[in-house]
């Protein structure tokens, strides 16, 4: 039907006579002759129609909507100097066309304008209504290229390491931990239900008792859980396990992985190897186990120069087991005012978000001087100024902003804060968005953290982690009583203040497993009904491993320079969870229900 590519044609070609197919880009008439802009998945090339060439010709050209799609025959020539168009690969060569067949017409109005010429805001629920129409357009068609390369890159590099890939189920069965499953009824198995694979973890540790010691897997992955611009209900990850590898092999091997990729598809050198943080120090000095550590503006402790101040906002957060934090801002050319800082403003609603009820706040004058609002100021003594300006490196000029109260409110308020400037004072510059780089692991988590809404310990990332040797001993009797303080064998991959992957070294020991799943709430019937399988796959001669996972949408969002991770998905879903364009979730037959022996007491608001 073509013998060659709109975007493939270069000088190399005059002379030549080429068949093309494609859709109607932009089509434009200058003083009788019409230009034809033939756009398909390699870019454009400019179809010349000159009158000379017959009536019928011309007439069809004439008659050429946007979006129709259409067969060339034509001769490929060079375009007049004063015609070249250097921005586009295309552009010092043209097809006069010979013959025009429509292989489809436009019949109806189009929602937006498709052309790469067309830089018009298109609002998203309009792109994801006409998706296909969407991905028609140069950005979609060079994310899910990207998206491609990426995951072509991945499985080049692992199965040249000796991976191989394993498919896993997707019906399986519901576990407690994690997310809201998506239940899936079963017919065959009335009042049964299978659930959708949150991840493939107990199916990957179970492969590596099975002995494959190297798969991967690009995994859909399903959960019923509350959207963001990087969340979805079903997303992809490049999931990997390993056996007989030490943590540091590990990470090792998936830095390699990362530089691979990112020289692969962006020609980038990322340096190697990543530099780590413990979950501690990320949590003391960002305040997130994810942070952004292309700009400064770390969190300071300041809770041993407030506990026994007069303000007395500090030191009754200090004395309730809280903390005193604060972060010191250059403001550059651009001055934070009071007013943003005090209710109504804009930093001070970040700060309530962030569950905050406020922000204190000084600015630092010429020799230690500061200025401020309220009783923080008259209760600073002067070795206190002096002490803190020292510990924040604060010079004149600069703000500073505390956080006060429990430690989780301080942090993540301030982390919060820290962000919100950044971006407001550009301290991020338009260049560091698409080519700096921060890559960072965070490692030793803790095992557990309390949940109290249920009143009991839960596990950080899933109760499969093992726990740090040295944190529980050797003396199984003790493993108890030392579970609930120690730390994982986990690891995240942070970039830019975004969690790309995470993973640890797995429990392969039955007791301890049983142990785990003990400190988390389950009885022994509970965690034999949940994961009997699993401890009896323990039993028979698991080998140590462990593993990570990547998430695809993630990565390629950040590759492409993206905000949302919906710009790298073909169809994705609305913050909703649903699909636009195919009106799915829906309504189905009630003979449907009947058949998987369920109804539904959904009864509708209005």
């Amino acid at each position: 039907m073509r013998s060659i590519c709109c975007g493939e044609l270069r000088t190399s070609a005059i002379g030549a006579n080429v068949q093309l197919c494609g859709w109607v880009d932009r089509l434009r008439d200058h003083g009788g002759v019409i230009f034809i802009d033939l756009r398909d998945r390699t870019g454009t090339i400019q179809i010349t129609v000159d009158p000379d060439k017959g009536k019928d010709l011309f007439n069809t050209a004439e008659s050429l909507r946007n979006e129709t799609v259409i067969q060339i025959n034509g001769k490929v020539r060079s375009r007049p100097d004063e015609a070249i168009n250097s921005k586009i690969p295309t552009g010092e060569v043209e097809v006069l066309a010979e013959r025009i067949k429509i292989l489809n017409s436009v019949t109806t109005n189009l929602p937006f304008s498709v052309s790469i010429h067309d830089e018009e805001s298109i609002k998203e629920e309009i792109r994801l209504r006409y998706r296909y129409l969407d991905l028609r357009r140069e950005r979609m068609n060079n994310n899910l290229k990207l998206r491609h390369d990426t995951v072509k890159t991945a499985r080049n590099f692992l199965e040249e390491e000796g991976f191989i890939e394993v498919e896993t189920p997707v019906l399986t069965r519901s576990t407690p931990e994690g997310a809201r499953d998506y239940l899936v009824p079963s017919r065959v198995c009335g009042g049964e239900y299978f659930a959708l694979p949150q991840s493939p973890q107990l199916f990957k540790q179970l492969l590596m008792v099975g002995g494959i010691e190297r798969y991967y897997q690009v995994a859909r992955c399903f959960r019923d859980e509350d959207l963001r611009s990087d969340r979805q209900p079903e997303f992809t990850q490049l999931d990997i396990e390993m056996s007989f590898m030490e943590q540091n092999e590990i990470l090792e091997l998936n830095e390699k992985l990362i530089a691979n990729i990112w020289k692969k598809t962006k020609g980038i050198d990322i340096p190697i190897p990543f530099p780590k943080l413990t979950w501690k120090e990320s949590m003391d000095r960002y305040g997130t186990d994810r942070p952004d550590t292309r700009y400064g503006m770390e969190l300071v402790e300041t809770s041993d120069l407030f506990a026994q101040s007069g303000f007395k906002v500090f030191s009754k957060a200090i004395s309730g087991g809280g903390c005193v934090k604060c972060i010191a801002i250059d403001q550059g050319n651009a001055s934070i005012s009071n007013v943003r800082i005090k209710p109504g403003g804009d930093i001070f609603s970040e700060a309530q978000k962030a569950g905050a009820g406020g922000l204190a706040f000084i600015r630092v004058r010429e020799n230690e001087e500061v200025d401020t609002i309220g009783a923080i100021k008259d209760n600073l003594t002067t070795s206190q100024i002096h002490e803190l300006l020292v510990r924040t490196s604060a010079k004149p000029g600069d703000l500073i902003l505390f956080g006060a109260g429990p430690t989780d409110i301080v942090n993540k308020t301030l982390d919060r804060i820290r962000q919100f400037i950044a971006k407001n004072l550009n301290l991020i510059s338009e260049s560091d968005l698409s080519n700096k780089w921060n890559f960072l692991w965070v490692v030793d988590f803790p095992m557990f953290e309390f949940n109290s809404d249920e009143n009991r310990l839960e596990a950080i990332h899933h109760p499969f982690c093992a726990p740090k040797t040295e944190d529980i001993g050797e003396a199984k009797s003790l493993w108890q009583e030392k579970l609930p303080n120690a730390n994982a064998q986990a690891y995240d991959l942070v970039l830019n203040g975004l969690e790309i992957g995470g993973g640890s070294l797995r429990i392969h020991n039955p007791e301890l497993q049983k142990n785990v799943l003990e400190v988390i709430g389950f009885s022994s019937k509970e965690a034999e009904e949940q994961f009997g399988f699993l401890i009896d796959a323990l039993s028979m001669g698991a080998p140590p491993h462990g593993g990570i996972a990547f998430g695809i949408d993630r990565m390629v969002m950040l590759l492409a320079n993206e905000d949302s991770i919906r710009d790298t998905i073909a169809f994705p879903k609305t913050q909703q969870a649903r699909c636009l364009m195919a009106q799915a979730p829906a309504n189905v037959q009630n003979k449907q229900l009947e058949e998987l022996h369920i109804a539904s007491t959904w009864v509708d608001p209005e």
